[in-house]
């Protein structure tokens, strides 16, 4: 055979917690002890590659044959031998292990530009980013543009920052390039902690010399002479990949003294954090990297004049950094022709939650939160009833279904009580509560809060008392406006976005949900049933077949009855753990 093959195999965090590592291991030890042909063996490319979005149907695996590429899914490595059998050396794919519609149609409506490099690139050789037209755009710039032409391009894009705020880009970048300063610093805010998000985890595993890159152009327009990666410590296989990647820039001096020549020269060093979810905003931020606690500054000065160690300082997110390789590759209006007016170019969500699809997706800016969930993520588990979506993690807002045609875009989420923030989807469904649910965001948010200030130190913890006295039945008329007038002025009083945004959950869940509240309050009902002191259970007496499953799980010995007939539950024991509730086949036990 004279022909290439290439095989991918998926060793993102999903792939590799799959069994990613093994599965290599299985294709590459097939390749050598199986007699193939040699010329098989030297032109085949075995490599790793980062998320490919659909997590859920990992371990992801690419053969390329002849140019034809063959996703397979659910790959284990008892199942290479077959592939390489059948595929391989017959050129007859393994049917049966082929991805199906559910996996296209998941990839159909994405626009991948961050991420388009993430399952094609290996991300610990530089050369394979390189062979993708990696630092081509690094190279364009340092030889063909000044730096106020490089921001003039930045800026004429329309890039946004992606890590919440959404402020532009180019102008964090012109302002302080015009900042006078022996020294300034550009600083890559990979400090992800909201609930259920893994964007630039994943983008730094997959394809970390992109987010390098952007350093290097944003470095080179602003006049830095260093850089930082704040990237948490609990991301291990990204902080890997980074670090190894820095190494082979330096080697390729995209990183240096007088990089490629010219007078220009820059280099980057990784800080770990310590879990700190405030540390995601920029001044406490800078407070960690400069060996202080990680506690917010109240601003301005803001960091583009006076910021790490008192120097101009522009600090972007991983996906802003990300964009901005193909942003001077293709043009400035290249990416102004994805999203809307306002909010240009595409977003990297993290969709988690009661969803089918679960996984890493890229969308352009203004598509409707309907063809994410249904469309790109297939429905709901189970093909339960949708209730809401939350978006922006902690500091976002729960919206509704008859909200599922908001254009999922900076201006059009703000005006339905949330935000993009920096990526995260959770989609909620009718065995939510919605009152749960914001008492779990609250939870997090307040025992996250540094302290600092008195409304977001105080106030959080103010609102989750409330919140925990309604969903253990002891809700008072007035606590939900009491919710609401406490909320507003820990908006208006805190001193950073954790605390400015730490009620959006709160009061996008009462716009929303108002009834569901009342219903804890008034009745002492959870509608989802979830609210354990507000449960009780029954045994529907028509349903009853007198198995005894139930009485055989419970742990306290409440439920009575003889074998074949109605079974009972006595209240007053039960402590309404729900096994009964789970063991029942025939649906006879009913929540209350």
């Amino acid at each position: 055979m004279k022909h290439d093959l290439t095989i991918r195999v998926c060793m993102g965090t999903g792939g590799m917690a799959a069994g990613g590592s093994e599965v290599m291991k299985a294709f590459k030890k097939q390749v050598k002890a199986r007699g193939i042909a040699a010329d098989i063996k030297k032109h085949c490319h075995i490599h790793k590659v980062g998320c490919r979005g659909l997590c859920a149907k990992d371990v992801l695996v690419d053969i390329i044959r002849k140019g034809v590429r063959t996703t397979y899914q659910f790959i284990k490595p008892s199942m290479v031998e077959k592939i390489i059998d059948e595929h391989i050396i017959n050129g007859n794919p393994v049917e049966e292990w082929v991805v199906g519609e559910d996996y296209h149609q998941f990839h159909d409506k994405q626009i991948k530009i961050v991420l388009s490099g993430c399952g094609s690139v290996d991300p610990e050789d530089i050369n394979s980013y390189i062979s993708a037209d990696g630092y081509k755009a690094f190279k364009q710039v340092i030889s063909d543009a000044s730096p106020s032409e490089t921001i003039e391009t930045i800026k004429k894009s329309g890039l946004r920052g992606r890590g919440g705020a959404g402020f532009p880009t180019g102008i964090k970048w012109e302002i302080c390039s015009k900042e006078k300063a022996l020294h300034k610093y550009i600083i890559c805010n990979a400090d992800e902690g909201d609930p259920g998000a893994f964007m630039d985890r994943s983008v730094i595993e997959g394809n970390p010399h992109a987010v390098i890159e952007g350093m290097i152009i944003g470095a080179y327009a602003i006049g830095a002479d260093k850089g930082y990666v704040y990237i948490r410590a609990e991301y291990p296989l990204a902080v890997e990949r980074l670090k190894n990647a820095l190494k082979q820039a330096r080697r390729k001096n995209f990183l240096g003294k007088n990089i490629l020549g010219a007078k220009f020269s820059f280099d980057i060093k990784v800080k770990l954090g310590a879990g700190a979810f405030v540390c995601g905003e920029e001044t406490a931020l800078i407070a960690s990297i400069e060996g202080q606690r990680g506690m917010p500054k109240a601003k301005p000065p803001f960091p583009v004049y006076k910021g790490l160690w008192g120097k101009p300082t522009v600090i972007n997110n991983v996906e802003t950094l990300a964009n901005v390789p193909y942003i001077i590759r293709n043009g400035a209006q290249w990416y102004a022709s994805f999203g809307t007016e306002k909010s240009k170019g595409t977003k990297v969500f993290a969709l988690t939650g009661k969803i089918k699809n679960s996984g890493l997706i890229e969308v352009p800016m203004g598509i409707p939160l309907r063809q994410i969930i249904y469309d790109i993520g297939g429905g709901i588990e189970n093909n339960k009833a949708f209730k809401a979506v939350q978006t922006g993690g902690p500091s976002g807002g729960c919206i509704p279904a008859e909200m599922l045609d908001t254009p999922v875009d900076f201006e059009s989420l703000a005006k339905v009580g949330s935000i993009v923030g920096s990526g995260g989807m959770v989609v909620l469904d009718e065995d939510n509560c919605i009152v749960n649910i914001a008492k779990f965001f609250l939870q997090f948010t307040q025992s996250e809060s540094c302290g600092k200030c008195t409304p977001c130190r105080i106030g959080t913890k103010r609102l989750l008392e409330i919140l925990e006295r309604i969903t253990s039945g002891n809700g008072r008329a007035g606590d939900i406006e009491l919710l609401e007038d406490l909320a507003d002025a820990i908006k208006a009083t805190s001193l950073c976005g954790l605390g400015q945004t730490a009620p959006n959950p709160v009061l996008s869940t009462i716009r929303y949900f108002r009834e569901e509240y009342e219903a804890h309050i008034t009745k002492k009902k959870c509608p989802a049933g979830v609210c354990k002191d507000l449960l009780s259970y029954i045994v529907l007496a028509e349903f009853c077949k007198g198995c005894g499953a139930c009485r055989r799980v419970c742990p306290a010995g409440a439920i009575s009855g003889e074998r074949k007939e109605k079974h009972t539950i006595n209240p007053d024991v039960c402590v309404k753990c729900g096994a009964c509730f789970e063991a029942c086949k025939f649906k006879a036990i009913g929540k209350g």
